[in-house]
């Protein structure tokens, strides 16, 4: 199985002077799911290259086995630093997409067109298509085959407005993801903040915040089966 992975470019946080980016353990997580099931792992970004991670996302407390194990994988990392640009990318190459959250999806992957082109290509295709936590905002400008939001009348979730206020990142983020799905139609759902909490709708697969990554990613694994 060859499972595509798609991380943001962006690394800046609105206009805080602060850098951001993808979130290592939505990353790492899923990353060693599927490598463990020895499927064929392909990572893209828009820029190709070193995708920006978010900072905040390598304190303490957000560390994971996962995210230890890439901490001591130099090939890992080494795949990390040379990613596809997205651009290069067909669909028809592979049997599943999963994007990783972090704030930066938000800023770039959101408004990217070969990110859109991709996902609708994908979900066409009857082939899994995974979103954790921010990354569900890069559904906001996706449509089905008759021109309608992707997520209209479909079950999703995605980082709660809740979530987004704990820290404290309202009025910094372009969109709330919890708002932006439900403008879009979306029959948004959600578990307690912080906790696990996994939406599935036919091939559309989206986990709530960082504790759902590998939930998403077992549902992937299992679609693929």
């Amino acid at each position: 199985m060859n499972v595509l992975m798609v991380l943001t470019s962006h690394d800046k946080l609105g206009d805080t002077g602060l850098k951001t980016g993808f979130w290592l353990e939505e990353f790492a997580s899923p990353f060693y799911r599927f490598k463990d099931q020895d499927f064929t792992i392909t990572l893209a970004s828009p820029a190709g290259g070193q995708p920006p991670l978010d900072p905040s996302s390598e304190q303490p407390d957000f560390q994971t086995a996962a995210t230890e194990r890439f901490n001591q994988d130099e090939q890992a990392k080494q795949q990390l630093a040379t990613t596809h640009v997205l651009a290069d990318i067909n669909q028809a190459d592979y049997d599943a997409i999963f994007y990783p959250g972090g704030h930066g999806p938000l800023w770039d992957l959101t408004n990217d067109a070969h990110s859109i082109a991709l996902i609708e290509a994908f979900h066409q295709a009857n082939k899994p298509v995974g979103l954790v936590c921010h990354a569900p905002g890069a559904l906001k400008n996706v449509k089905s085959a008759d021109g309608t939001p992707l997520v209209a009348g479909k079950q999703v979730t995605g980082f709660t407005n809740g979530e987004e206020a704990a820290v404290q990142l309202t009025d910094i983020v372009p969109f709330l993801v919890e708002d932006m799905l439900q403008q879009n139609g979306a029959y948004y759902r959600k578990g307690d903040d912080w906790g696990s909490f996994l939406a599935v709708d036919g091939n559309l697969i989206t986990g709530q915040n960082p504790a759902s990554s590998e939930v998403v990613a077992d549902e992937i694994i299992k679609q693929l089966k």
